[in-house]
């Protein structure tokens, strides 16, 4: 068996829900639905490791309510120290898909289909504004010689002083 590259990944169809049967059963009808997709391409501009958790599909007067929490598994680096990431990240959702223009942000078309993409993709880019961090622990990068404290060290900390509290390092050596 030949092993897919790393850079394979699923189409965004998975994100693509018919949901012509809760707009058929009318308001007070819903309906789960569960994700466990390995690497997915949301958009052109967004790829992520992998879709898992459950939505409830909710029919309302005004269209499809989504409700739940996914986890996506998302990769890039470090704010701190600029060393790979790979992380699981939560995310919470409640949005309503009308279906007639203007009632709500997203929107489900005459073909019954309710697509998730836009949704999570404002999700994500949402979180990688945010920044993604390796640890909590994470020292960063050195301002001087650019040396990932998480891994070495370097002595550029110890001769940077800075003038006001030169006089006090000086006391500090002579005791």
């Amino acid at each position: 068996m030949v092993k897919p590259p790393k850079t394979s990944y699923v189409s965004n169809r998975v994100l693509k829900l018919n949901v012509g049967f809760l707009l058929n059963d009318g308001p007070a009808h819903s309906h789960e639905t569960t994700f466990d997709a390995p690497a997915v391409r949301i958009t052109d501009d967004l790829t992520v490791r992998h879709i898992r958790g459950t939505l409830r599909l909710s029919r309302t007067k005004e269209g499809i309510l989504v409700q739940g929490k996914l986890h996506v598994g998302l990769e890039g680096e470090c704010y701190r120290c600029l060393d790979p990431v790979l992380t699981d990240a939560a995310i919470h959702i409640e949005e309503l898909y009308a279906t007639t223009p203007g009632k709500a942000e997203f929107r489900i078309f005459e073909d019954g289909i309710l697509d998730l993409a836009p949704l999570l993709r404002d999700e994500v880019l949402i979180i990688l504004s945010r920044g993604l961090l390796c640890s909590d622990t994470c020292r960063g990068l050195c301002p001087e010689c650019g040396a990932n404290l998480n891994h070495t060290t370097c002595s550029c900390r110890d001769n940077d002083i800075d003038p006001r509290f030169a006089r006090l390092k000086e006391l500090l050596d002579r005791n």
